[in-house]
């Protein structure tokens, strides 16, 4: 069966999270991904992050996570070798996809202006932290700054505490589904026009447009939504999250019809709500008409409620509701293991060397005719060289020097590091990344 991206071959320069994670979703499609990757590799591959007990020298988690099924090419671009390396692979590629900030891109002869006539079919893709345009379209960005220019660290939390991060870099895997959508945007007016383009988006866009309903609210009604916690700034009444007995967590979010709030205030043995005449309807058990005080108080109710049970009890109870929309909260072991995930093949295994399988999030789109698939491992650094730099009619020898000074710098940087008895620094700055 075909897939949709087959015969589509993608040169992804990319390091991190938000470009790679983006290429991904391309490969996932079918689109053969070429990885290019610096003397010293993706930093991504070498961190471990907390609590990460694997061997010493394991692929880092990130890297595992946003580069599953690729082809990886070590060149040190720097070289001039390296350099005519990068344009034949741009020969035959429909799509350049980077993370790179635009000077170094410029300064190595890899800008959009630089390859638009050269390439007249390669579609551009480029993702930034604060946009191509304005005073800081060059600046710096890692995933919370972007969340906190963006707004979204202000409405995190509680009202009564500082800002907070949210728990995961949802900035930087919505930006890579962003710039994939606009890849494959790009590609689809290709197909149809003949006209191959540059794609831009940004972190900061993406922040803003995970908040499009807040947002627009705010500056609609010129309220200012607080800090709500385990509730949502914009939504009053019961929506929200309740511990149970027994430290568990429960997120309700609406029962849609009366007699869903009825067996609800039945087995809570909270009486009284069923018959008040605030939570009548859907729509007031979403906050309409309540105010502010009226919120509160069945919130302070339903925090006592849900606290009186077990969440097994809360489980077998809501599992016989289907009009009562909610969840339990679970963590990310659980979120491997669950059903519904594995099912939907939401979860994969890769093979990571000197760990063996591991799960990971696998693709999440499906498609009735021609549906994508994982691909496969991640790559080892550099592992597709010879195959690819041969087969763009490099000699053996030539080969050999491109990878020997990539090895060699590699040496060099880890027995200057071992020397200095200090941490590595992020690759990320000397290749201008910008995520």
């Amino acid at each position: 069966m075909p897939e949709p991206l087959e015969g589509f071959t993608v040169v992804e320069m990319a390091v991190a999270v938000q470009g790679p994670a983006a290429a991904l979703y391309l490969r996932d499609m079918g689109a053969e991904v070429i990885k290019v990757e610096p003397p010293l590799g993706d930093a991504s591959r070498y961190g471990r992050g907390r609590g990460n007990e694997t061997p010493e020298g394991t692929i880092g988690p990130q890297y595992v996570a946003v580069n599953r099924g690729k082809r990886s090419i070590c060149i040190d671009i720097s070289t001039e070798d390296g350099i005519v390396a990068i344009h034949r692979l741009l020969e035959k590629a429909d799509v350049f996809l980077t993370n790179f900030r635009e000077p170094a891109l410029v300064e190595m002869g890899l800008g959009y202006q630089d390859l638009k006539t050269r390439y007249p079919r390669l579609v551009y893709a480029s993702v930034n932290g604060f946009g191509p345009n304005g005073p800081d379209a060059d600046k710096a960005m890692l995933d919370g700054v972007a969340a906190a220019r963006g707004g979204l660290v202000n409405h995190t939390g509680y009202a009564d505490r500082d800002p907070s991060l949210v728990g995961a870099i949802v900035i930087d895997t919505s930006g890579a589904m962003q710039l994939a959508l606009g890849v494959m945007t790009a590609l689809l007016a290709r197909e149809r026009f003949g006209i191959a383009q540059r794609v831009q988006t940004s972190a900061l866009g993406t922040a803003l447009w995970l908040q499009q309903w807040e947002i627009t609210h705010a500056n609609m009604t010129g309220a200012e939504l607080t800090r709500a916690g385990n509730h949502h700034g914009n939504i009053r009444g019961p929506y929200g999250v309740y511990n149970t007995k027994d430290d568990g967590a429960i997120m309700l979010a609406q029962t849609m019809d009366l007699e869903a709030w009825d067996n609800f205030c039945i087995f809570a043995e909270a009486f009284d709500l069923a018959i008040d005449p605030r939570f009548q309807t859907p729509g007031q058990r979403l906050g309409e008409g309540l105010t502010e005080e009226d919120s509160i108080e069945v919130q302070q109710r339903l925090k006592s409620i849900f606290a009186s049970k077990t969440t097994k009890e809360w489980e077998d109870f809501l599992y016989t509701q289907p009009e009562i929309i909610w969840e339990r909260v679970r963590g990310w072991s659980e979120v491997l293991d669950d059903e519904q995930s594995i099912a939907n093949h939401y979860v994969t295994s890769v093979e990571v060397p000197g760990l063996g399988v591991t799960k990971t999030v696998g693709n999440l789109i499906t498609l009735s005719e021609t549906p994508g698939s994982t691909k496969g491992n991640p790559p080892e650094l550099g592992e597709a060289n010879d195959e690819i730099l041969g087969s763009l009619g490099f000699s053996p020898e030539e080969c050999l020097n491109i990878e020997t000074h990539a090895t060699t710098v590699r040496v060099e940087f880890i027995t200057a590091l071992l020397a200095a008895a200090e941490p590595a620094t992020n690759n990320d700055a000397s290749q201008g990344s910008s995520d």
